[in-house]
């Protein structure tokens, strides 16, 4: 029967409506998954009945209202909610085994229940709750929120005394008035599309070139910026309203930053898409802005390998205001958020190895097999997206922080010279930091095998603890996730072996991407080692890999 199900996923499966409150029935249900869809309404407080929950995840959806649990007692929890024996109880505050749990990216609102305090911030970030956490959505959001849905009146005998007055009114209104609107309203159309036809026509006959984006305070002294009209013909435009739509109006969001948001959108008869939109007004937009805009989104749309994230478009509109940058979306999330927040357990050691090769091979080619090459601006477990079997893609989501620098730059350079033409090869190419992405892959796969965030608030630098095992053959195993139950000595040493050159304090002496991937492609193995043959355990561990 339903009612004794031990697990429910229902996730990313394009659900809608409220959640049903007779889902307290599932007496025996351990973990419920219903992220990712378009529920609405309120949480139902009868989830706290659900004693044996462990893992509830909600993220991603379009909850509203506050998160039902609390307790007549100030005492606060240190572990998986438990609370003392004499208080009283309501909604998730009853749920003594709830170890994991993710509302984030919803539009809750109040504040966080006490008993649920000892959950990570992450999980009641993109919010509207009332607290000072950055990661909340901004108010104009929250204001925003989608409606709770009510049944629309039909009976003509339910309407309002006033809405049944304002139809008596109009259907009191003379013919002869009536007639006298249709024929202003339509002459008054008529001018507007005359008027936009006319406009129109003076923009093709300008040149496309030539564009005045800004003045001094000088009359005498302006800045004439031309744009490359060619540079993005190849490139798909994507129009507001499609990702509009596509996003749910903009509420799925994914990530943010101070410079960008990250929304997760499915386009129409297509694939689900990652938009992220710069965060900047129309009036600090200048032409710099526009010319660095286009060249990152040609940079981009250059970039065709299995381990790089596929750029599909742009979208470039003045009313509102946007510009955004559209990439397939990687349905794993990322490679940060499952060795921090999700099930260690799936990153077994051999699919960290495939990982780590396909990081190594994306670099490679970003690094080698480009011209003019090309580099990620920040390079950590965050701009690493995982498909659905795992496999790594590298996306460059903080390329924002470099076109902002870079007309800044440049912006700054020419002032008070006089008029000045700026054309686009004049100006200064995309920083290429090749050192600095070697010495952070080396950081990346200390995180990777240790499932230590790079910089901890109590230990430090995860490199600095690393770097008393790195050489140490007897004392490697320790760099080692302690949550991973079997590793290859051999695969170990490589990482290890590959970290020290990655972080070598003479950049001189940092071996290239090539030589990397050559190293960990020869000497790693991914493919069944022999020795599995004897071990249930990595039997196991190699199932959830495959």
């Amino acid at each position: 029967m339903l009612k004794y199900l031990q697990v429910l996923d229902l996730g990313a499966n394009q659900l809608t409506g409220p959640i049903p409150p007779e889902i307290a029935n599932l007496i025996s249900v351990i973990k419920i998954n219903l992220q990712s869809n378009g529920l609405t309404g309120s949480l139902p407080p009868e989830l706290g009945n659900l004693k044996s929950l462990q893992e509830l995840r909600l993220d991603r959806n379009r909850l509203q209202g506050s998160v039902p649990a609390s307790s007549s007692s100030d005492f606060t929890s240190s572990a998986f909610g438990m609370y003392a024996s004499n208080t009283n109880l309501t909604g998730l505050c009853q749920a003594s085994e709830l170890k994991v749990a993710d509302f984030s990216y919803n539009f809750f609102t109040g504040s966080i229940p006490k008993c649920l305090g000892y959950l990570p911030s992450t999980s009641f970030q993109g919010n509207c709750l009332q607290n000072k956490d950055p990661r909340q959505r901004s108010s104009s959001l929250c204001d925003h929120a989608p409606p709770a849905r009510t049944p629309q009146t039909t009976n003509p005998k339910q309407q309002p005394a006033e809405d049944l007055s304002n139809q008596h009114r109009r259907a009191s209104k003379p013919a002869w008035l009536l007639a006298l609107e249709i024929v202003t309203g339509t002459m008054v159309g008529c001018l507007f599309l005359i008027a936009f036809i006319t406009a129109l026509q003076r923009c093709k006959d300008k040149s496309s070139l030539i564009i005045p984006w800004k003045k001094s305070s000088s009359q005498k002294d302006h800045v004439t910026v031309y744009i490359d009209s060619e540079m993005l013909k190849d490139v798909v435009r994507f129009s507001r309203m499609e990702l509009e739509v596509a996003c749910e109006d903009f509420s799925n969001i994914i990530g943010s930053s101070p410079d960008s948001l990250v929304y997760k959108g499915t386009v129409k008869s297509g694939p689900e898409i990652a938009v992220i939109s710069l965060c900047i007004k129309e009036e600090h937009w200048t032409g710099y802005l526009e010319l660095y805009f286009q060249r990152e989104v040609a940079d981009l749309a250059r970039l065709n390998n299995e381990n790089a994230g596929k750029l599909l478009g742009y979208c470039s509109e003045s009313t509102p205001f946007t510009r955004m940058l559209v990439f397939e979306y990687a349905s794993n999330g990322t490679l940060y958020e499952h060795l921090h927040y999700g099930e260690a357990c799936q990153l077994t050691w051999t699919r960290r190895m495939k990982i780590i090769i396909g990081i190594a091979r994306g670099l490679k080619y970003f690094h080698a097999e480009l011209d003019p090459p090309f580099t990620i601006s920040e390079l950590n477990s965050s701009s690493v997206y995982l498909t659905e079997d795992f496999s790594p893609k590298l996306v460059d989501f903080e390329s924002w922080k470099s076109i902002l620098a870079r007309s800044e730059k440049n912006s700054g350079s020419i002032g008070g010279q006089g008029a000045i033409c700026v054309l686009p090869n004049s100006l200064e190419g995309r920083h290429l930091d090749v050192q600095g992405n070697i010495y952070a892959f080396g950081v990346l796969l200390l995180e990777i095998i240790s499932g230590r965030p790079p910089h901890c608030k109590d230990k430090g630098r995860l490199v600095d603890w690393a770097k008393d095992f790195l050489e140490l053959p007897e004392a490697m195993a320790y760099v080692v996730d302690p949550e991973l139950k079997h590793f290859r000595f051999e695969d170990l040493n490589v990482i290890c072996e590959v970290v020290n050159l990655c972080i070598h304090p003479d950049p001189a002496k940092q071996p290239s991407m090539q030589d990397l991937s050559t190293i960990l492609e020869s000497r790693i193995d991914t493919t069944i080692p022999a020795d599995f043959k004897a071990s249930s355990l990595a039997w196991a561990e190699l199932a959830l890999s495959s």
